[in-house]
């Protein structure tokens, strides 16, 4: 039951979305503007780039906070179960993409996923924003960049942490790396479509060039 609990406690978490509260403070539901999406970057489009990063710290905030504080509160399974955090990681990001506070429209689930490898695997963020970092500066894409950083992660856990292969992080990241393939889907019909919205200003090589 306290297992149960907290992942359920994951989840409420979840389902709350950083851009659907600030936009409240406006009157401005982001799900009816720009792409449609409840992320950080449909926010920047819509609420501009100080309520962006707002968002981005309450939504990777989350989940942190999945991963690290849930697990240890005093009852039922604790950090000690290997499973636990990825399980709680689980169900925030699941809370993120169908948020029960939100008739189930929710974000895409970067930015959540993003927190949750800063609580489990801190050293990997550096290599997967690094990744991501760098395909959105060559590209303009946001959501190429975010793939590709969520494509990284199960190597990252693969070669450079001691869990390696078959442990509950790497599965964790192989499927959740599948999932953001999967929440992105739209974003990959429009890029091989050639309609994908593009970022220019954020494409340093080409502001450079010109």
């Amino acid at each position: 039951m306290g297992l149960l609990i907290k992942l359920l406690l994951s989840y409420l978490l979840g389902s709350v979305l950083g851009s659907l509260l600030l936009g409240r403070l406006r009157g401005v539901d982001v799900r009816q503007h720009g792409s449609g999406n409840a992320g950080a970057t449909n926010a920047l489009r819509v609420l501009g780039r100080g309520m962006a990063v707002a968002v981005l710290a309450i939504d990777a905030g989350k989940g942190v906070l999945a991963v690290t504080l849930i697990p240890a509160l005093p009852f039922g399974a604790g950090p000690e179960l290997p499973w636990l955090p990825v399980l709680c990681a689980f169900a925030v990001v699941l809370g993120h993409v169908y948020p029960l506070f939100h008739g189930f429209r929710g974000g895409k689930g970067a930015a959540t996923l993003l927190g949750v490898v800063l609580g489990l695997m801190p050293a990997g963020v550096i290599w997967i924003f690094g990744a991501w970092l760098l395909v959105l500066v060559l590209s303009g894409y946001v959501g190429l960049a975010t793939v590709c950083a969520a494509a990284i992660a199960p190597l990252y856990v693969a070669f450079g942490t001691p869990e390696g292969f078959a442990s509950p992080l790497s599965i964790f990241t192989v499927l959740m790396a599948a999932f953001v393939f999967y929440t992105h889907r739209e974003n990959i019909r429009r890029l091989r479509a050639g309609n994908e919205h593009r970022f220019e200003r954020v494409m340093l090589l080409r502001r450079l060039r010109g």
